[in-house]
Formats: structure tokens, sequence, C-alpha cells
């Protein structure tokens, strides 16, 4: 316990004084640190988590193409520090308190720019609690720190319980997920794997090994903007079968999703009917479906489609950029076909690449290619691509990233 202590004092120092980067560092730093004791009992907690360094430069068209920059494009570099330590701690047979530390610490052009801003713009991941810290020092330094999961569970015989928060994952599908209500989140953020988390109550009654009934409810100030669903979980010959119904932010929301085999592949799918209870009471439906399959020789291949008829037929590639996220809205274009495949070029390397395709007036395009080597035992180096491409007056590319990612995992 004294290495978690000695943790938070760091952190509390940095925001403290949040001037003192180091700090933050000694604090950072200290995570990898691991302390082990002899104990006659079984432990009570457990502590995990990693720690990844993530260099990014994006070249985008040059907003201002004066004299003084000279240039046709402009660069953006950055880098994030990120630390995550997942604490569990069992009190009594059937009771776990699950409480997840997210820290990041970001410095670059972004928060140079405008460092306040940009951390109070990190603010926007917290759900109805805040449960962050975030401040930025004059030298364009930024810093998080975030429960983006703490909930306590009880789990006796087919029950189980959970307060607090949380990952309500509803979802099936690979790249897009209608059925996820709660937690919405983009294909493009990768950086993410763990997702949101919602401050919501949640019951789960299991009826079988692969069957359940859950309701799910979640924290808001109103019936307007509060999301209150349940899930039915069963199979239905070979397929795993899922329905949903309920409230979520002035919708009534009726969807269901799959999973199965077809012909040896695999077959997911989801959709969701959004009607709008008050207002315009409009309706809006989004649907999904993917299918996936490994070769002999390990070659992985996944594709898939959306609907989404929230979504534009007209527009530029910044849509892809500014639209507003939601289990409604899960791409900003109406239409959107989806391809990924993965391959173990050696025993430590791997390569892949997805593209999402939108046939719509501006044509917009996805490529995200990316390598991954193990280093070592819990360490693994990433090169990360995305490229957007779209059609204007000629087929062109207005923004291209590559990220650089080391992790180790502890």
């Amino acid at each position: 316990m004294l290495s978690f202590f000695l943790r938070g004092l760091g952190l509390f120092v940095f925001f403290k004084k949040p001037g003192n980067a180091a700090w933050l560092l000694f604090f950072l730093l200290f995570q990898t640190i691991k302390i082990a004791a002899q104990e006659e009992e079984p432990p009570k907690w457990a502590l995990s988590g990693y720690m990844k360094d993530l260099q990014s430069a994006f070249v985008v068209d040059n907003p201002l193409p004066v004299p003084i920059i000279g240039n046709e494009k402009l660069v953006i570099a950055d880098n994030l520090l990120h630390n995550r330590l997942n604490f569990k701690w069992f009190p009594a047979s059937g009771w776990t308190l699950y409480a997840d530390l997210r820290n990041r610490f970001f410095w670059g052009d972004q928060p140079r720019l405008d460092a306040k801003s940009f951390a109070s713009s990190l603010d926007a991941a917290n759900d109805y609690f805040d449960l962050s810290l975030e401040g930025a020092d004059a030298m364009g330094v930024a810093a998080q720190a975030m429960l983006d999961r703490f909930y306590l569970e009880f789990s006796k015989g087919k029950w189980e319980i959970r307060l607090g928060r949380q990952r309500v994952n509803w979802g099936i599908a690979t790249a897009w997920n209608p059925n996820d209500i709660f937690n919405a989140f983009a294909f493009t953020d990768f950086d993410y794997e763990e997702r949101p988390g919602s401050d919501a109550l949640r019951l789960r009654y299991f009826t079988g090994i692969a069957s359940s009934v859950e309701i799910a409810v979640q924290a808001a100030d109103s019936l307007k903007a509060a999301n209150i669903a349940g899930l039915w979980k069963f199979g239905l010959g070979k397929y795993d079968v899922q329905l949903l119904t309920g409230l979520s932010k002035n919708n009534w929301v009726l969807g269901g999703g799959w999973a199965g085999n077809l012909k040896g592949a695999g077959f997911k799918g989801e959709w969701s009917w959004f009607r709008e209870l008050e207002g315009a009471r409009e309706s809006s439906f989004a649907a999904t479906f993917n299918v996936d399959y490994q070769f002999s020789n390990s070659l992985y291949l996944n594709g898939g489609f959306l609907y989404n008829s929230e979504g534009r037929t007209e527009g530029s590639l910044a849509d892809l950029f500014s639209f507003e996220l939601s289990a409604k809205n899960l791409y900003p274009y109406r239409f959107a076909i989806f391809a990924q495949g993965l391959y173990p070029v050696m025993p430590l390397l791997n390569a892949g690449a997805a593209v999402i395709y939108s046939p719509v007036k501006a044509q917009a395009i996805f490529f995200n290619p990316t390598v991954t080597y193990s280093l070592a035992q819990n360490w693994d180096i990433d090169l990360i691509g995305q490229i957007a491409l779209n059609q204007d007056e000629t087929f062109n590319s207005p923004v291209q990233a590559v990220f650089l990612r080391l992790k180790r995992s502890f």
C-alpha cells in the first residue's frame, strides 16, 4: 500500500503546483516500480496497468498560406505520456471494488498553443460526476488524472450488480456499435483500448451460460438526458442474439444484434431505431454488420457495412473530425464500407491495415495501416498511420498522421 500512497502523493502535489512538472514525472516513473511482499494469506487487492509513450505528427493543409509560413502543408507534433493503474479490492466474498486511474501528460504544438484550453477539453470524457483533475503550466504542458472506472460489484449465484463508473458494453460488431447507447466510441480513437465509462447502476441475471437479462440506469439530471434500458441475451440456433429497448437521451430506442457462424466465417451485426419523445419527434435508424475469417496461415480478414440515417451524403472531409458522436450517429456519412486485414509477418511482428470508404459526394476514405513489434515480454512498439482522403476538385489528402507508440505492461 505504500507504493500506491506515494503515487497519489506525487499526483496531488503536481496538481496543487502544476508548474512543478518534476513531481508529475516522479509520479509517472514510480508507476513502473513493482514492490513485492510475502503474504501468508491470499492478497485482498490486485494492481496492474501500463505505461505508454505516444509520439504523433499531423500533416495538414496549411490554413494560412502566407509568406511568413511559406508552406502548403503544416506539421503539428505532439507527445503523450500515458499511464494506467487498474486497482481491485476484494473486501469480502462476492464483493469487488474497481478503481482504474488514467493519467496523461501532454506536451507539444497543440497544448503549447493554449495549454489551459487544451487541458479543459480533456474534461469532456467525464460522465455525470467529475472524476478528473486537469492542469496546465506556462511552458505548454497539460496533464489529466481521471478515474474512468470506479464501481462496486456484487456477484452471487446468477446475480451481478454494479454501481458506479463502469463500461456498459452492449456492442457486438467490430467497427460500429448502434447498440452501445451508454458508451459510444469512435473507431479512429485507437489509443483508448478500455473505452469510456458511464456513471450507472447495472443489474444482471444470468439465465444460462451465454444468456442473461439486464437493466442499466445512467445518472442524469432529467429524464430527457438519461439512459434507461434493458437487454436480453439468448441463444437462437447457432447464434447468440440480443434485444434491447428503453429510453436514450429523449429517444425511445429499440435495437438488436447477433453473432454467429456463416459457413466458417464469423457473422456479426447490430441495429437500433430511435424515436424522439419530444420536439420534432423524428426517427433515425442505424445498422451495421461484418464478416470476418481467419485462414490457416493466420491471415485475418474482416469486412463490414454501416447505414446511418443521421449521416450526411454531402459535405467535406472536415465532417470526419467535427461530427457529434453518439449511438444514433456513429459516423459522419450515411454509408460506410469497412475492410481490414491483419497478418503475422514473423512471430514477433504483426502488420495490418483498415480502410473505411463512404460512397457519398465527398468520396471520403480513411486509411489506417499498423505495424506492431514485440520487443520483449510486456514491451511492444507500434507504428500507426491515419490518412484521410476525399474528392474536391481533385482527389487529395488534406490530413495525414503518423503515431509511434511504446508500451510497457505490468
